[in-house]
């Protein structure tokens, strides 16, 4: 990697503290098992969703009952997560990720037999919990393993998984659904956490040895948590992601009314728009790959990133208020957007985690923790603003990456270069306030 130039960004990147890092086909295997791990969370968030109507009408419980579900399932990755990540770097990843697949395999099974909608409501919130091992330790064991140009190119394979996820889980529940019930779902789901434990006992060694560990228990991890969040660049990073994945969670939420009830578009062609433009998100995490290893520094990756999805969304915003409602126009705007949304989730996560090397497991909590937790506050306000035009689903992603932009730019201070793997410079690395 290009190391900045100045005194002062040498002194703000972080050196790397990472242990040996994997390679060949152990590295492969390690790549391919933290891609599946990250991806089971998004899987099961949506692949139950076309059963809504069965899964209502056989549990007798009320479409807002059954949507609860989903919430709690995603409140579960968020306390999960936080708490997850920062009792990893004091335990370490291996039999907390361990733990976590076979708890999911579990509350899986919990969810197929559930008898009512209070009792499924439950198990999905415990299944969330157990999900989130997954998510917030594959991100940490990166961390601890990877180093140098190769963690932004492993954070941009786990960012393309997150993209091509939430597109393939309705599709495989479809098809789940078309041969059997709601119930099904969940026992698909509980097969591929087998599969999971298998993979982690197989493929991912303990990447956290005992003399890098945090000492002092919960105390220790709250510790590194309010060292963290008191990190004025850390969480101007933290918040950056969260507000674009509120904007990314509003476009999910309110993308299908806005394309197949105003536009009066077929489903199937839907599943085609929304598929273009989860394209659009893979190939800018591909772009991202590539610059980042050609020596493009993360930060000026993640400053264009914000900057492409920001002028989408405005964009939009300006055609449905000037032009009115146009297909070619929404889809054109979302699509740019996604593309920028593509760019920052590899960088921020990259940076991110890289600044928060001394704790990364807390780091990686408190980065998966805002994110699901602004995208669960930001997913139903396209409903609340109304369903006459597409306005409010654009002007409530606008709003969110207008206030990314300024998280960027008040908080984290992209010129400061934080976070660019720099693994020469031996300074030790500093909180900024």
């Amino acid at each position: 990697m290009v190391a900045p130039s100045s005194s002062r960004n040498r002194a703000d990147a972080v050196p790397d503290t990472a242990g040996p890092a994997p390679s060949g086909r152990t590295a492969t295997a390690l790549i391919a098992v933290l891609g599946a791990l990250t991806a089971v969370a998004p899987l099961a968030t949506d692949m139950y969703v076309p059963g809504f109507p069965a899964l209502g009408e056989a549990l007798g419980a009320s479409s807002s009952a059954v949507q609860l579900t989903m919430t709690a399932f995603l409140a579960g990755l968020v306390v999960g997560q936080l708490v997850i990540g920062p009792l990893s770097d004091g335990l370490g990843r291996r039999r907390l990720l361990t733990a976590g697949a076979a708890g999911f395999v579990l509350f899986s099974v919990a969810c197929a037999a559930a008898p009512n909608i209070a009792a499924l409501t439950g198990a999905r919130f415990l299944q969330g919990v157990a999900g989130a091992a997954g998510m917030v330790l594959a991100r940490a064991v990166l961390t601890d393993r990877c180093h140098g140009p190769e963690l932004p190119r492993y954070f941009a394979v786990l960012s393309q998984v997150i993209g091509v996820a939430p597109v393939a889980a309705p599709v495989l529940g479809g098809a789940v659904l078309s041969v059997s019930t709601w119930r099904t779902v969940f026992a698909v789901l509980a097969v591929l956490g087998v599969l999971l434990l298998l993979a982690v006992v197989r493929a991912v060694p303990e990447s956290l040895p005992p003399e890098r560990r945090h000492r002092g228990g919960l105390g220790g991890s709250l510790r590194a948590m309010g060292t963290l969040l008191a990190d004025r660049a850390f969480m101007g990073y933290v918040l950056v992601v969260a507000l674009v994945s509120a904007a990314l969670f509003t476009y999910i939420s309110g993308s299908s009314f806005v394309f197949e009830n105003l536009h009066g578009v077929s489903s199937t062609t839907y599943s085609l728009i929304f598929a273009t433009n989860a394209l659009a998100m893979l190939a800018a995490g591909a772009a991202f790959a590539r610059l980042a290893g050609r020596g493009v520094r993360l930060n000026t990756l993640l400053s264009a990133g914000v900057g492409t999805a920001l002028l989408g969304a405005l964009a939009q915003v300006l055609l449905v208020t000037t032009a009115g409602e146009t297909l070619a126009g929404t889809w054109a705007t979302l699509f740019v957007t996604a593309g920028g949304i593509g760019l920052v989730f590899p960088s921020a996560m990259s940076i991110g985690q890289a600044v928060g090397r001394t704790a990364p497991g807390t780091a990686s909590a408190l980065l998966g923790g805002f994110q699901f937790f602004f995208g669960a506050l930001a997913a139903p306000l396209v409903g609340v603003f109304g369903e006459d035009s597409s306005l409010p689903m654009a002007a409530v992603m606008l709003i969110a990456l207008v206030a990314a932009g300024l998280a960027l730019v008040g908080l984290a201070r992209p010129w400061l270069g934080r976070g660019e793997p720099l693994t020469a410079v031996p300074a030790p690395r500093e909180a900024h306030g």
